[in-house]
């Protein structure tokens, strides 16, 4: 069965917290409005997703970091020699648990006295300060296609594997930030062979495994979630595995786990 998700939060406030966002991360910061979240990440010089995450505007002065996967502390260690003279700080924020509540528009954000809520559409993700959260939220987002990266998969994959530009999440029309000439050249040339897909799984699985056929590494699972009815995975596999498949052509690996396609991003 799949567990529950603690919530690695990041919080940056200052007056040129929107200035420093907007020079590290992969998205447009700028254009991200108070009272709405969008999808970043933080890439590593040779273009690598370094971190995955929303990036919420809370107000003027204050972003708000909910990593998809990796630790918070870590990041915002790693972030603050890139602060030099900004005015800002960065600091864990309070909200801890993870919980599903009711719908709200997509990419938007409501805060109440001690919860954030990040509006998904049909579902809302909220961030909980004291409480437990709970995982319904996760098959959800996996059929949307929101990636959520293992320890294995941090500082391992592309964008286009995890088809950040279909969210948004990388920007070509903005100024340099780390990985961007990689970026750009990716999206202008093209040539990347691994991209994301929605699978179900014969057997639980687990996150940050490498698949094998044939002795071959074909990709690589990211996030599994068995309710005890199905077992729903976001992968990375190669195109010219993936391609070729329909829901009903089971890929049969080599420790003897099968897995169906059910959708797959090419951007």
């Amino acid at each position: 069965m799949s567990t529950t998700r603690h919530a690695e939060t990041l919080l940056i406030e200052g007056p040129d917290a929107l200035a420093f966002a907007h020079a590290q991360f992969s998205s447009n910061v700028q254009s991200l409005a108070v009272g709405a979240w969008q999808f970043s990440a933080w890439l590593s010089a040779q273009g690598r997703v370094r971190a995955l995450f929303h990036l919420a505007r809370l107000d003027e002065q204050r972003l708000l970091l909910l990593l998809r996967g990796g630790d918070a502390a870590t990041l915002g260690e790693v972030l603050r020699r890139y602060v030099f003279r900004s005015r800002l700080t960065l600091q864990p924020s309070p909200w801890s648990a993870l919980a599903t509540d009711a719908a709200l528009p997509l990419h938007t954000v409501h805060i109440a006295s001690n919860t954030v809520a990040l509006g998904c559409g049909a579902h809302s993700l909220q961030l909980v300060a004291d409480g437990t959260g709970d995982e319904h939220w996760r098959r959800a987002q996996i059929q949307l296609g929101w990636p959520w990266l293992p320890a294995s998969a941090l500082d391992a994959l592309l964008p286009p594997a995890l088809s950040l530009h279909r969210l948004q999440a990388v920007a070509i029309d903005k100024g340099c930030y780390p990985g961007q000439e990689i970026v750009a050249r990716l999206h202008w040339r093209g040539g990347h062979k691994r991209h994301l897909c929605n699978v179900r799984l014969t057997r639980n699985a687990i996150a940050g495994d490498i698949l094998h056929r044939d002795g071959n590494d074909i990709g690589v699972l990211l996030d599994v979630v068995d309710d005890g009815n199905s077992i729903d995975a976001l992968a990375v596999l190669n195109d010219d595995i993936a391609s070729t498949m329909t829901e009903r052509d089971a890929l049969q690996l080599d420790d003897g786990l099968r897995l169906y396609v059910q959708h797959r991003w090419e951007s």
